[in-house]
């Protein structure tokens, strides 16, 4: 599994912890980490919450990975961003039973965590837990296991509905404020990952053509 890290501004200083206790979890257990940054306060390129929201949505509907793990100073602002994309859908994650739960119940791709409120003494070690209910094992078995199956039917019948209820993400990509999606795009890491990892080659063109055109239009 592709597993992207987004970090919006205000926690960026945290990029490191975040990371370290992921990577610590994920890759021992054969996944891959892509870290977009931000990777610390001073970044050039500054993500809002609505801006993690908008990259997670590239990155999942073109392939470029396969769950985003982001988050906030409360969490929420990037859940609501979130799942505002078409295709993801994204958990509120608070400890190691939430991550449990939304694994075996929702099974969705995207999970937001709050990085300022409650995140105090031995914060990693919730954040390890967290990673390790989420990313070992099989996800989406149901919980309890007698309602495994009226719980994938409401899955699907959620997929459904986010599908008639939003536009396809090229459609977004093109409707979006060019340069909210240029500053989204902007990280350090973002060309580096995303178009070695893309599989969806209409997305990757648009997002290239927008960001040549940005440079073309610099002056001399």
């Amino acid at each position: 599994m592709k597993i992207a890290l987004i970090t919006e501004n205000s926690q960026a200083a945290k990029n490191g912890i975040i990371h370290d206790a992921l990577t610590g979890v994920a890759e021992p257990l054969g996944h891959q980490v892509f870290n977009y940054g931000m990777y610390s306060a001073e970044d050039e390129a500054s993500l809002t919450y609505v801006m993690n929201g908008l990259l997670a949505g590239i990155l999942l509907n073109s392939g470029a990975a396969d769950f985003v793990v982001t988050g906030c100073g409360t969490g929420m602002g990037s859940m609501l961003a979130c799942n505002a994309m078409p295709g993801v859908f994204c958990g509120l994650v608070i400890d190691p039973t939430d991550a449990f739960l939304f694994g075996q119940i929702n099974d969705g791709n995207a999970i937001s965590m709050p990085y300022a409120k409650g995140f105090g003494w031995a914060a990693e070690l919730n954040l390890r837990d967290v990673y390790a209910k989420l990313f070992d094992g099989e996800r989406g078995l149901g919980y309890p296991k007698e309602r495994a199956e009226i719980m994938r039917k409401n899955r699907g019948i959620l997929k459904d509905l986010k599908a008639v209820t939003c536009n396809d993400m090229l459609t977004v990509l093109k409707n979006v404020d060019q340069d909210l999606l240029r500053a989204a795009i902007a990280g350090e890491k973002f060309a580096e990952y995303f178009y070695a990892n893309s599989q969806d080659a209409e997305i990757s063109a648009y997002l290239k053509g927008l960001t040549q055109g940005a440079r073309e239009a610099e002056p001399a």
